[in-house]
């Protein structure tokens, strides 16, 4: 069986192999196809401010994928991916990385464990991850609110009226 996947990919530092941040994401996307997933989609580059300690800006995709892995199976190979583009895995949480790979969400629902939770705990609250998502799976799920890619993210976007 083929599960899809929608995997946030993210870099705010330079790798020397592939260039600036928005080229590590389109070498990631080659670096998942090389890895025997199949790339369905890759969403346009943008750019964001960081989470956290890090004061490079982020360069942000999303990718659709399809494999016969199951999510523990997948996220192994998305951390030997992070590996091969310099991850470091110490320091601070929330600094500055190569690549961050992260499942957003799968065709099988949801998936609970204690390394990996799907859909992906925050996605719900970040426009660069879900505005990406919505321009290549408008009409993808979220198995907990029933909605849709793009009305999650035009909850976040939309005008809201001053108190």
């Amino acid at each position: 069986m083929a599960w899809r996947y929608l995997v946030a990919l993210g870099s705010n530092r330079r790798v020397n192999r592939f260039g600036a941040p928005p080229r590590v994401l389109r070498a990631a996307a080659v670096a998942m196809a090389d890895a025997g997933l199949d790339v369905l989609a890759l969403s346009p580059v943008i750019a964001s401010a960081p989470l956290g300690p890090s004061r490079r800006r982020y360069a942000n995709a999303v990718a659709e994928i399809e494999t016969a892995l199951d999510p523990p199976a997948l996220l192994r190979v998305l951390n030997r991916i992070e590996d091969d583009f310099g991850r470091l895995r110490r320091g601070r949480p929330w600094s500055e990385r190569s690549l961050d790979c992260d499942i957003v969400a799968w065709s099988g629902g949801s998936w609970g464990a204690s390394d990996l939770v799907i859909p992906h705990p925050e996605f719900r609250k970040r426009e660069f991850v879900l505005a990406p998502a919505a321009t290549i799976a408008p009409r993808w799920r979220d198995p907990h609110t029933g909605l849709s890619m793009t009305h999650l993210a035009s909850r976040l976007t939309r005008p809201r009226p001053r108190p």
